[in-house]
């Protein structure tokens, strides 16, 4: 056995005992490397309360005798260099506790690569080099750039020859079509290794591993390339909140709650059976920053969307009185996982500089996306949830009773930039019965079209950053399944495939007008133009940049034509016209348009000058100046 010096420094070993490694995947999981002229792997693993451990693969037939580790003098690590070993090769840790009783086989909590399930061996893979994000992927990625993000769940979008398609066959398709409809930002559902298809990823043991289910690691790097060739931002969904209790995985991991906490009132999640990380544990921290930065640092993915983070926050999270411990000040708020963020952010913007952070938050806490200088958590964005809910349910009510429920879509702006919002209709609003976009939509099926149509129209006019679920850009008339890819035959009806238009035209719009995006996230970007006109269920607002000309947005929620409906327009221009109209013939509406509109000596809504509009029914206007 070679000496404990040859195969981890003092350094490291410091650093990881302190929880304070910025990059323990460099040290910990198995490494193939050189020493003494000879050629093997090195395999470490923290386990501080086990009284052995072994590392077992093909390299010694699954046989503990024969491939013993050294336990470190700090920080609980044990190492072993095995010169059979080799890339490629599956293997396992196997551990005896305390008290010397043999644990299940785990995986290695750091393996770059894992079979695909059923199967559970780790797989010994390469580090993946160092990638920076080009210049232009970082400015593309700012508060004052059009980000509108396409969400996928990889295994449903298309489906290979096989059951899943391999990262090549997705790389030569994906990114094509969401740069093609205009898009941003591609954002993949979790794509580390999970055990079970049913939790589409949010139940990961394999956090440092692309799941085998779209083919090697290698594949994910090229797909990651050609995202970047289509001037597309790559975000992935990054699940620190909990963790599943499968043998083979983090759970009892030494045979003692390592990763987790060890009472259930803080380290078990009723609401999907699953474990809660110990956030209070530096080894623990240390695993979960370091590998948010691995995903940006060793991949070259612009960004994480962080799931689940209300769920970190407070200590009673879905809990009832009794059965949760209050923190040291007997509040709720879970301090610990509140600095795990902010230090996961701070690593972030100091190690992978133009990487972004999207925090999916439902609550009101303060300061989510605010600098951690500020308070804050450090997140460049938060998904607007209440936003989300307000407006949806405005739009399931049938147009007559809107005007009883206005407020919905209005009360949105108090709040809108208290945060750097992202807009999302996400993957959780077309599942478990509650329908698709369109089917949430009332009436037949030509008000169904018109109502997604305009309700398009109006995220895409509002304030903040978009985030749409695939299959939702054509109207899919089915919840998803994730068990299949999407519906693609619907684009062969007219109406669908104006739907589609519809989505790549917005985008392009809210590109191509700096009022729609540059201040996305200030007040200054916004003024109200029409927001009490409840009983025509009409609003109408103006985007601004502070430098180009403004973006006019009108949106009428009834299925009746307003004609001659005058609306106060800024003064220093002569005439608009429309940019969009959500009702027009290639996207399935009645063609009720406005030809280019001459402003009246008229005043309205506190403006000097008015137009007189014909507004379509269910649809909205974008108007620009001539």
């Amino acid at each position: 056995m070679l000496a404990q010096a040859a195969l981890i420094s003092q350094q490291d070993l410091t650093l990881l005992a302190q929880g304070l490694h910025p990059r323990p995947f460099e040290v910990l999981g198995a490494h193939p490397l050189e020493i003494g002229g000879v050629a093997g792997v090195r395999f470490a693993v923290w386990a501080p309360n086990a009284s052995a451990v072994s590392v077992v693969g093909d390299f010694n037939a699954w046989d503990g005798r024969r491939a013993p580790m050294q336990r470190m003098e700090q920080g609980g690590i044990w190492v072993g260099f095995v010169p059979a070993a080799a890339l490629g090769d599956f293997y396992k840790f196997e551990l005896f506790d305390a008290g010397g009783q043999l644990l299940p086989l785990k995986a290695d909590p750091f393996a770059f690569a894992m079979q695909m399930r059923p199967d559970t061996a780790s797989v010994v893979g390469n580090l993946p080099a160092l990638q920076r994000l080009p210049a232009e992927r970082a400015a593309a990625n700012a508060r004052s750039a059009p980000i509108a993000i396409y969400e996928v769940h990889a295994a449903s979008w298309r489906r290979g020859a096989a059951q899943f398609p391999t990262w090549d066959e997705l790389a030569e398709s994906l990114p094509a079509y969401v740069a093609e409809m205009g898009f941003t930002h591609l954002q993949l559902m979790p794509i580390s290794e999970h055990p079970f298809d049913g939790s589409w990823g949010y139940q990961t043991l394999g956090l440092y591993a692309p799941s085998a289910r779209f083919g090697p690691p290698e594949g994910f790097a090229r797909f990651v390339a050609a995202c970047h060739a289509r001037g597309l931002g790559l975000l992935l969904d990054w699940v620190p909140a909990h963790f599943p209790s499968d043998a083979h995985g983090l759970a009892n991991f030494d045979g003692t709650p390592l990763y987790e906490y060890a009472d259930p009132r803080e380290g078990f999640h009723r609401d999907w059976n699953t474990l809660i990380y110990n956030f209070g544990r530096p080894e623990v921290v240390q695993f979960l920053v370091g590998n948010a930065l691995f995903w940006a640092e060793c991949w070259g993915v612009d960004g994480l969307r962080v799931d689940a983070v209300a769920s970190m926050l407070y200590r009673d999270y879905s809990r009832p009185a009794g059965e949760w411990i209050p923190n040291v000040d007997g509040g709720h708020q879970n301090y610990e996982a509140i600095a795990l963020l902010r230090r996961m952010n701070e690593q972030l913007g100091l190690d992978a500089p133009g990487a972004i952070t999207v925090a999916e938050e439902s609550t009101s806490w303060p300061g989510v996306s605010a600098p951690t200088s500020a308070g804050g958590l450090g997140f460049h964005y938060k998904w607007n949830m209440g936003w989300m809910n307000d407006t949806l349910a405005y739009m399931r009510e049938e147009p007559i009773h809107r005007r009883w429920h206005h407020e919905k879509m209005t009360f949105g702006l108090v709040y809108a930039f208290n945060e750097n919002f992202v807009l999302p209709i996400s993957h959780d609003e077309v599942v478990h019965g509650k329908g698709s976009m369109l089917n949430k939509m009332p009436g037949d099926s030509w008000q169904k079209f018109a109502n997604l149509r305009a309700y398009y129209g109006f995220l895409w006019g509002h304030p903040g950053k978009k985030l749409l679920f695939m299959g939702q850009e054509f109207a899919q008339i089915s919840e998803w399944n994730h068990d299949a890819e999407l519906p693609w035959n619907l684009l062969q009806q007219p109406e669908h495939a104006g739907v589609q238009r519809l989505v790549r035209d917005l985008n392009q719009l809210y590109r191509q007008q700096p009022a729609l995006h540059r201040l996305d996230c200030e007040a200054a970007g916004f003024e109200w133009l029409i927001a009490a006109d409840a009983e025509q269920s009409v609003l109408a607002w103006m985007r601004k940049d502070g430098k180009a000309a403004p973006v006019l947005v009108v949106c009428n929620f009834t299925p009746v034509p307003r004609h001659g409906y005058r609306l106060g327009v800024p003064a220093g221009f002569a005439r608009w016209r429309e940019a969009l109209n959500t009702d027009a013939a290639l996207y399935g509406g009645s063609n009720l348009c406005n030809p280019e509109l001459p402003c009246e000596a008229v005043a309205a809504q506190q403006q000097a000058q008015s137009l007189l509009l014909t507004l379509p029914p269910l649809a909205c206007l974008f108007l620009v100046p001539c």
